[in-house]
């Protein structure tokens, strides 16, 4: 069986449940900030500013930092990045801008994401609010969802003068940088204050409001200029197998909203708890559940760990957590009497590439064997929203792969008064909040250029 067991010295006794949930990083000091800042080479032609999809000037709000400038580093980051105190936490920096630092090999990288964190945080602290709205330019902008990629583009139009409301079906908004990224990575109270700050730009936020149901889209496209589609995915699909209604099964999305939402010691978790799948959601929920007090945490994968989807230090943390994976490893039935008593797998080998371009999964004839667990969290993915493919379909938009095809120079959809942008749009490459808003930003600009024309395009929109 393809298992690898660490012990850690992680020791949850010794630490109360709400310190085992605060920020894994704790925040720079003064010292330890300036002393980060004036490592940094502040390279004339920065390839950590390349690296970042949303092209902040970090050399220079590094160098503000080094100079004791902390308000300005701070407007720096959100020229070019509203949504900089997020990002500053949930970035994979190690694959982005720390990634491409030039000291990464002979030394060690620019903690970038950590010296964003203490810009923005500062900012938060002293309430300093940079941008105001702009002067009305007579244009209606309705945007469905807010997630990232909507309080992006809702952010920038409203610095540019547009009339934006942003409808969201869930009860806060924020998307998943609200419900879905595992708290001792971002606080949900990081993300509120974003969107309060969206709103403080005149930004017009309805929640519980499923547009589809509650709002026509025929409304939305008739008396708006513009309509900006940002609604991610779904729920987490059914894993397809015998068993899985059982008592004891949960969606991975909805544990992780959990930890967001409700008092940590009203969370119900197993001791044995088996996960299903091996991307960045999995492991919020394996070490979620760690960190809850189940004794035992198998992550199951179908392929091997060359394949995981889940980052390189992800799983590295997840490992630092205790929990245990098992590699080349089938689901075909959760069994038990009356609720969730194993997990029935079996062993795969791997075949030729699929269409994904990876090795196929092949069942092992007769390898069947049970894993024992008294809680199953799937989390496979999402489902796409076919439903509002549909309808948009009826307005000519078109769709790649069941994801809203758009123009990428503009996030326009075919149909000219709709764009989209996020995870929702997201056929090929990595979807992060990062680049959902960078899809805001690019989907604002369009819009502006498409109803005001480029002369007053503000210019910290590149």
């Amino acid at each position: 069986m393809a298992e690898h067991y660490k012990p850690v010295k992680y020791k949850a006794w010794e630490m109360s449940l709400e310190e085992r949930f605060q920020e894994v990083y704790p925040p720079l000091s003064e010292r330890d900030a300036t002393v980060e800042a004036n490592r940094c080479l502040f390279c004339y032609d920065a390839p950590c500013m390349d690296a970042c999809p949303t092209h902040i000037d970090i050399p220079t709000f590094i160098k503000k930092i080094a100079t004791g400038n902390v308000k300005g580093s701070a407007r720096t980051i959100l020229e070019s990045n509203l949504l900089g105190a997020t990002c500053a936490r949930v970035c994979p920096v190690q694959e982005l801008c720390e990634g491409a630092c030039v000291l990464e090999h002979d030394h060690k990288p620019i903690a970038i994401g950590r010296l964003q964190r203490y810009a923005t945080d500062y900012a938060i602290e002293k309430n300093i609010k940079f941008f105001e709205k702009g002067k009305p330019n007579g244009k209606k902008v309705a945007i469905v969802g807010a997630g990232p990629a909507g309080l992006s583009c809702a952010g920038e139009l409203a610095k540019l003068g547009f009339d934006v409301t942003i409808y969201e079906r869930q009860k806060l908004a924020g998307g998943l940088d609200t419900y879905g990224i595992v708290v001792f990575r971002e606080p949900i109270e990081v993300s509120l204050r974003e969107v309060k700050m969206i709103e403080e730009l005149g930004v017009t936020v309805k929640t519980g409001i499923t547009v589809g149901r509650d709002v026509p889209f025929e409304d939305l496209i008739e008396k708006n200029d513009a309509v900006f589609v940002a609604i991610g995915l779904g729920d987490v699909p059914n894993m397809e197998i015998p068993g899985e209604n059982l008592p004891g099964v949960h969606d991975g999305l909805e544990f992780i909203a959990e930890t967001k939402t409700q008092p940590l010691n009203t969370i119900k978790f197993g001791k044995r708890v088996a996960i299903i799948g091996a991307g960045n959601t999995a492991i919020d929920a394996a070490t979620i559940a760690r960190r809850l007090g189940a004794e035992r945490v198998n992550m199951i994968y179908r392929r091997s760990e060359a394949e995981m989807t889940a980052y390189h230090f992800e799983y590295e943390f997840a490992l630092g957590e205790g929990v245990s994976f098992m590699f080349l490893t089938q689901p075909i039935e959760v069994v038990g009497n009356g609720r969730v008593e194993g997990l029935k797998c079996i062993r795969m080998d791997l075949g030729a590439p699929d269409q994904s371009g990876r090795r196929a999964p092949v069942p092992v004839a007769n390898s069947e064997f049970i894993v024992e667990c008294d809680m199953v969290i799937k989390a496979i993915g999402q489902k796409k929203h076919t439903d509002v493919m549909q309808k948009l379909a009826t307005f000519g938009v078109q769709e790649t792969k069941g994801y809203i095809a758009v123009d990428t120079t503009t996030n326009r959809t075919a149909n000219p008064k709709i764009f989209a942008g996020g995870d929702c749009v997201r056929s090929i490459g990595e979807a992060s909040t990062v680049m959902a808003v960078q899809d805001g930003k690019i989907a604002a600009r369009a819009i502006h250029e498409q109803l005001v024309g480029k002369g007053e395009l503000a210019a910290s929109i590149s």
